[in-house]
């Protein structure tokens, strides 16, 4: 086998004679061809075309300076101005010691004096000059994004080290900015506009850095942070550095972010920490749909470390059973009384410090972390257990929904654990309903379409929650095996006060026929609501005017012992 990095170090590389005059053309041609790939331009517009054609390949641009229809300093200005075209090495072609100085400040990396009398001293410098640039080229490939130009976040932490020590006096901000719903940005203009979004707000950023002391950083796909002298206000952020950028595209598109800003960065803190708080910062307002600029203060400190506690206890509570099975029942309100038909599984948190914790705290918190799928685990085993209890103890079948998140979809073995509880609490198929958010088709659509057909395939049959109330829901609607739709409980909640709500409502019952779906819907707190959903023809209504969700001991005693 070829020794690759010998195979690396040997091949020919390309290299671009940039020169007017055919007679030196020929005598470059003949010193460079039997180690080089040789390649001709006759003036500087030539060779730009050449070189944004082929940049990757080109290994070294010998340039002369005095030529027609653009000259080399012209190119010189040209390459260095393009941040693709930068990492190819320009050697200079002049008889003019005059130019050096000039075209040093341009960029060039050398000079080759003519006439062209010494082929080996040509040679050399050639090597010499294509064996660095390809060093630092390498160094810089590790040190910078690919697209941007701009620093990784380990080198951009090294830098912030080097900096700190330059300037220990200095108050500095940590901030994180972050592209609002960029992978829809993507889905609707395409990634080639999504990438020059990112290359162009990375080049605003970076000319900041040259008005402010900074350093910026690409640190995610749609991520950067910044690192700056402490500023008063940041409004300029928005209106003179990230609009700018956007509009800069030529499209009629709005583009928003989200900005966090730990402000006056404690030095004292590790530089992770000091971006970490940024980022918390920055997630606080996720559902926004305008700029947000969010400061890291002492409330939100005491948050975060409320926040680390319950993820630190978490493999604790789950061993010491603190997560408690509740169930919401659902009723069928088409016939003559309304009809217990299902329930709705649901987790509460009684923690030993804090008590009763609510859902809505811990459960994203847990999707951010990762740990959202052993909690789901939990609580399926848990339903499983009950319906097992219901069966076996007082002759009673009940179905019961259960979440599961885009996590739980993601996962390849999703079916083999639905399996495990369905199987090691001998129960069927049938007694367990998959609710799957609506939100949840929005990442990796296809995928999630896919996994959720071989669920239906199997048996299980498929409930989408807050039907409504995300951008794809109409699409998703028509490629995916649903059985029923769950309305959003903030249609519900409105419609009787708000007209636009009630026919949204409408609407979603109407689509439901129209593709043979059942209908249920969420947050009926009233008998004014429970009777115009009635005539409307929804199927199933869950709420607190038919009951609160309740503990699964609360709920066995009220609705399956009755039944015995």
């Amino acid at each position: 086998m070829k020794n690759i990095s010998n195979y690396v170090q040997h091949a020919k590389r390309k290299v671009l004679i940039v020169e007017d005059e055919v007679i030196n053309q020929q005598i470059l041609s003949f010193i460079l061809e039997k180690e080089y790939d040789v390649l001709l331009a006759g003036n500087g517009q030539e060779a730009l075309d050449i070189l944004k054609a082929q940049y990757k390949e080109i290994s070294l641009v010998l340039l002369d300076l005095v030529m027609p229809v653009m000259d080399g300093f012209e190119v010189l200005k040209r390459i260095e101005d393009d941040s693709l075209l930068k990492r190819v090495p320009v050697i200079v072609l002049t008889s003019d010691k005059s130019a050096e100085i000039e075209s040093l400040k341009l960029g060039a990396q050398d000079f080759i004096v003519k006439p062209y009398d010494m082929p080996e001293v040509i040679l050399a410098r050639i090597r010499r000059s294509i064996m660095l640039a390809e060093e630092t080229n390498l160094i810089i490939k590790t040190q910078k994004d690919d697209l941007t130009g701009l620093f990784t976040k380990k080198y951009f932490y090294e830098y912030i080290h080097e900096f700190d020590a330059l300037n220990s006096n200095e108050l500095m901000d940590a901030i994180s900015i972050n592209i609002k719903r960029f992978h829809i940005f993507n889905e609707m203009y395409g990634h080639e506009l999504g990438d020059r979004l990112l290359v162009n707000v990375a080049k605003a950023l970076k000319d900041l850095t040259h008005t402010i002391d900074g350093i910026v950083a690409r640190v995610g796909s749609d991520t950067f942070f910044l690192y700056i002298a402490s500023q008063d206000n940041y409004q300029f952020l928005i209106d003179d550095v990230l609009r700018p950028a956007y509009k800069s595209i030529g499209k009629d598109i709005e583009v928003e972010f989200r900005i966090g800003i730990n402000k006056y960065a404690n030095k004292d803190d590790s530089i992770e920490k000091r971006f970490d708080h940024a980022v918390r910062a920055s997630t606080e307002d996720k559902h926004s749909f305008e700029n947000t600029i969010i400061y890291y203060d002492e409330q939100m400190h005491n948050k975060e470390m409320y926040y680390d506690k319950l993820l630190y206890h978490f493999e604790i509570a789950l061993k010491d059973k603190e997560f408690k099975l509740y169930l919401q029942p659902k009723f069928e309100i088409q016939g003559d009384k309304p009809v217990l038909s299902s329930a709705e599984a649901l987790v509460r948190w009684v923690h030993p410090e804090y008590g009763m914790i609510s859902p809505g705290v811990f459960v994203p918190l847990f999707e951010e972390n990762g740990l959202v799928r052993k909690l789901d685990y939990f609580v399926w085993n848990e339903v499983g257990r009950a319906i097992n209890e219901w069966k076996t103890k007082y002759g009673v079948s009940l179905p019961v929904s259960i979440n599961v998140s885009r996590v739980d979809l993601l996962d390849e073995e999703l079916f083999n654990h639905l399996s495990q509880m369905i199987d090691g609490n001998n129960i069927s198929i049938s007694d367990v309903y998959l609710e799957i958010t609506e939100s949840a088709y929005s990442d990796e659509p296809k995928l999630i379409v896919d996994r959720v057909t071989e669920l239906s395939n199997r048996g299980f049959l498929i409930e989408m929650d807050d039907f409504g109330s995300g951008y794809s829901s109409l699409g998703m609607v028509t490629s995916l095996p649903i059985d029923v739709l769950k309305i959003d409980m903030s249609f519900v909640r409105n419609m009787l006060t708000s007209l636009k709500d009630k026919k949204m409502v409408e609407i979603i019952i109407e689509i439901a026929n129209f593709l043979k779906l059942k209908t249920i819907a969420e947050g009926v707190e009233n008998k004014e609501q429970l009777d115009s959903l009635k005539e409307m023809g929804c199927d199933i209504v869950q709420g607190y005017y038919m009951s609160k969700p309740i503990s699964v001991e609360e709920f066995t005693e009220k609705y399956i012992k009755t039944k015995e």
